[in-house]
Parts: C-alpha cells; structure tokens; sequence
C-alpha cells in the first residue's frame, strides 16, 4: 500500500482534542496542500478563514444544532477553519453557469477541503468536516463578503481519541462498467 492510500484509508473524522497549539509551520503546511489542489480552469474559489479566537469560536458554535455531535469540536478544537467560496468565479463564463451544476465552487472547496484533512492526518492532526449549521450567522461572524459563501467548518485539532473506520460499502456495490 502506498503512503497515501495509508493516509486515505486510516484518517477520520475526529470530534475531541488535546489541549495543544499546532505550530505555524504545521499550519501552513495543510493550508499549502488547500492551495494545491484543482478546480474548474484553475478559478481557484477557495478563502480560508482560520479562526484561533475562542469568543469567535463561540460565536460560530452557536449556528451549530446542539444535537450536531461536532458542536463542542468547534470551540474545543485549537483551531477552526472556516472554509469560504467565491461566487461566479468556478463554472462561470459570460455571466452565466454553462453546465446542469451551475457555480462548482462546491466541488473545488470540497477538493480542497479534502487535501487540508489528507494532510492534517499525514501530519498527526484530527479533522472532521461540519456541514450542518447556520451558513449566513457563520458568514456574519466572519464578516465575509456578499459575493461568497461560508461552506464548511473544521476543527483542527491533535486527537484526544481514535474513532473506529466506519462501514463502508463493498466496490461491487457502487462501481458499474460500461453501463449503470
């Protein structure tokens, strides 16, 4: 198995952390692997918010449902980063979205969303992705322009436990060739 078929397979979503600061350098190491990776003709969507400030942490806690099991992460998490787009800028040609998807900003926040926990795991760090909240609350803390959108949040964190691999789907079940 290849180191990053490793990192694939082994890394999860990690919800409790330890008490420590992640260097700089660390830092800047999973927000380079953000910055490399692909998007729609290289539009490159993607803004950052990385918040450390625990009232702001406890601000943007409170667009998260109580319920969501992710909720005490956002604030107990050294660092939370809060993953932004910039509309009509991915998919966006001649003021208008020529593909059924429309603005793929998603798609290419997701792909980078992917590297940053890829390369948070690679370097001993625990993320997990947080969907469910308040996206405009969330925007409003982090007084982010009208033209882009808060898409997900990430506690980044070293873990202070390590949750099982969940289930997983067989390749037969979801692979198709030739034809559905």
């Amino acid at each position: 198995m290849s180191d990053i078929m490793e990192t694939i397979l082994s890394r999860r979503s990690v919800r409790r952390y330890q008490e420590k600061d992640i260097p700089d350098d660390i830092l800047n190491k999973l927000l380079e692997a953000a910055r490399w990776a692909p998007s729609w003709a290289n539009a490159q969507p993607l803004e950052v918010v990385v918040v450390k400030d625990k009232s702001i942490k406890e601000r943007i806690q409170k667009t998260v449902s109580p319920r969501n099991p992710s909720t005490l992460a956002i604030v107990n998490a050294p660092v939370l980063l809060v993953i932004c787009g910039q509309l009509k800028k991915s998919g966006y040609y001649n003021e208008q979205y020529p593909t059924k998807f429309g603005d793929w900003f998603m798609y290419d926040l997701g792909l980078a969303t992917q590297n940053l926990c890829l390369a948070a795991h690679d370097s001993g760090l625990g993320t997990v992705i947080v969907g469910l909240f308040d996206h405009d609350r969330v925007g409003e803390v982090i007084k982010l322009p009208a033209d882009h959108e808060v898409l997900v949040l990430v506690p980044l964190g070293y873990p202070d436990q390590e949750p099982k691999p969940p289930k997983r789907r067989g390749r037969n079940e979801f692979v198709h060739y030739d034809t559905f």
